[in-house]
């Protein structure tokens, strides 16, 4: 019986090996095999697709994303799209204007995150000694009608009272990206042209001209402002109240930032929404077929959309959004009421061409 044993053995190693040498051929065949893709892409899901994970989680599914970064409205309006298999930018308005752009396109809603803005708890106690923002059940409200007034008014932040932590000769301003190329800050003048607008959303040129003088205020005030919404949330990071005491950011960017692989976010650090606010959509725009097989595994893999949860996004597992950012141990509304949606895609670009005008001296 024992001069059996060895030769099986050696037949069961035999197998083994030969089994591991096909997987290891049958993954690397796959791989080879993988569909090269390459798309234009907004700097806040830059961290998602370069996770290790959803890179490999892609080349299972048999794609190698290649990503070319850009402001949504620099998507929409500066690029050739022919050269592209994807455009991924960030909000409707953008969206919008590529699908007419390219008719041949299909279109995903992969995921959205609302507009918030990001700030420190002793800048929120001077705000709430002024009647700017309110404590909600789970969050801070941001008065966005009293911030007009505020804004109007070119009232400083050493003007405010009860304030001892920042009595800076600042204005009081929210920082954002340039509206000429970033969906972060198109929202931003979305939301406050709705505000200047007694509460409604800007729907024509006419009542576009009548909130102008208002809105353009709010960028050429700040200087010199980044294309991308990752800078100056770094910025806020790194720098800290003193050079960022209140920034337009993602929800998504504070959720990722607060995770373990990103390091966490600083002590302080804390969120307010506008009220109203307005939520930005991740809208997947696959201009070839390649990008549109792209955007549908996108939109339906439950692994990606819990990857995608994990970067800060949300999407329709409401159930895993939630259990994962308590697990952060940070306060997030479960559902936002107050919300808007931005005016259409015209409308927007005729505040933002005025702007840039501005911006130019004319």
């Amino acid at each position: 019986m024992n001069r059996f044993v060895g030769p099986i053995l050696a037949l069961v190693l035999l197998v083994a090996v030969g089994a591991g040498i096909y997987m290891s051929a049958s993954d690397a065949w796959q791989q080879s095999k993988a569909v090269s893709v390459t798309g234009l892409s907004g700097s806040e899901k830059i961290p998602f697709f370069s996770d290790p994970r959803v890179i490999e989680l892609l080349a299972s599914k048999g794609f190698e994303v290649h990503l070319q970064k850009a402001g949504s409205r620099q998507i929409a309006t500066s690029f050739d799209l022919n050269k592209f298999d994807f455009a991924f930018p960030a909000g409707v308005p953008a969206a919008e204007k590529i699908r007419r752009e390219v008719k041949s396109s299909k279109s995903f809603q992969v995921f959205f995150t609302p507009i918030v803005i990001a700030t420190w708890e002793p800048i929120v106690s001077i705000l709430e000694a002024n009647d700017l923002v309110e404590r909600r059940s789970d969050y801070w409200g941001f008065d966005t009608g009293k911030y007009q007034q505020v804004v109007a008014s070119e009232v400083r932040w050493n003007d405010l009272q009860d304030n001892s932590d920042y009595a800076v000769n600042k204005s009081v301003l929210l920082t954002s990206t340039d509206v000429r190329k970033s969906n972060s800050a198109a929202m931003y003048l979305s939301l406050m042209s709705y505000v200047a607008n007694g509460n409604s959303i800007v729907k024509n040129e006419a009542e576009a001209r009548k909130v102008l003088p208002f809105v353009k205020g709010l960028f050429l005030k700040q200087g010199y402002v980044e294309s991308s919404s990752q800078t100056p949330f770094d910025d806020y990071l790194v720098m800290g109240m003193g050079k960022s005491p209140m920034v337009i950011a993602y929800e998504s960017q504070f959720i990722y930032s607060a995770t373990p692989d990103a390091g966490g976010v600083p002590g302080q650090a804390v969120l307010m929404y506008p009220e109203p606010t307005i939520y930005t959509k991740h809208i997947f725009i696959g201009l070839t077929d390649a990008g549109k097989q792209l955007g549908q595994l996108l939109d339906t893999d439950e692994e990606l959309r819990k990857l995608a949860i994990e970067h800060g996004f949300r999407n329709q597992n409401r159930g895993y959004f939630k259990e994962f950012t308590e697990s952060l141990g940070i306060d997030l509304p479960g559902t936002l009421v107050n919300v808007i949606e931005p005016p259409s895609y015209e409308v927007t670009e005729t505040m933002i061409q005025a702007i840039e005008r501005a911006y130019q001296g004319g």
